[in-house]
């Protein structure tokens, strides 16, 4: 748990939920005006690709992975080559993602199956995006929104963690139940640019350590605002 106080005004522990939702929503109206164009900083080529950069982004920076999918994406393009892939030889190209030897496996599985059951191509339900090896909710959720538009809920990074308890719409630690939190606060319109937009601020302003308060222009709605 990160060392920071949270829950400081006294107003958020008897918050009712018709409030905690008008929060929200005033959150929704000024993230969209701070952070207008975010978007999924992950770059590819196609789907496969895309869900290849989720997967290879997980304990690893999207900058980091960036770097590591220049060349990578040059020589493996559709489902077949990373299901083809030498294992060992694969693990040396994304080693700088971490937890390499895990994730060689997820990919090339995951490709395998995408090759043998769904004749190449990205499956487009969550169900079926769900049975690949490698593939939670998070990563089926970033893929299905950026590769088809079909949005089935909102996916949930360490950042998505740390800013929904920091602003008081969730209490919980497990990703599956602080997205069914935000689910219930926000409405479905706004679940996928949401993500961006909260990952950008994380980023600028609500830092793990030292966050900007001050600077921040939530910290009138933020519960745990140190100003």
């Amino acid at each position: 748990m990160e060392k920071f106080q949270m829950y400081t005004k006294p107003w958020i522990k008897t918050e009712p939920v018709a409030d905690k939702k008008k929060r929200a929503t005033q959150i929704v109206r000024v993230l969209t005006k701070t952070y207008p164009n975010a978007k999924i900083a992950l770059k590819y080529g196609n789907n496969i690709q895309l869900l290849v950069a989720v997967i290879l982004s997980a304990q690893c920076t999207d900058k980091k992975v960036n770097e590591v999918t220049v060349p990578l994406f040059k020589k493996y393009k559709t489902a077949k080559d990373f299901a083809h892939a030498k294992p060992s030889l694969f693990e040396r190209e994304i080693r700088p993602s971490g937890f390499y030897h895990a994730k060689t496996k997820h990919i090339i599985r995951a490709c395998k199956k995408i090759q043998d059951t769904f004749n190449g191509k990205l499956p487009h339900t969550m169900q079926d995006l769900l049975t690949l090896p490698g593939v939670a909710r998070k990563t089926a959720n970033v893929v299905l929104g950026n590769a088809y538009g079909v949005v089935e809920g909102i996916a949930i990074d360490t950042h998505m963690i740390r800013l929904s308890q920091r602003l008081g719409f969730t209490k919980q630690t497990d990703p599956v139940k602080i997205e069914k939190d935000l689910m219930t606060l926000f409405p479905k319109k706004n679940w996928f640019s949401l993500t961006y937009r909260l990952i950008n601020h994380g980023r600028a302003i609500c830092i793990a350590q030292r966050p900007k308060c001050v600077e921040c222009p939530l910290n009138k709605l933020c519960p745990s605002a140190l100003v």
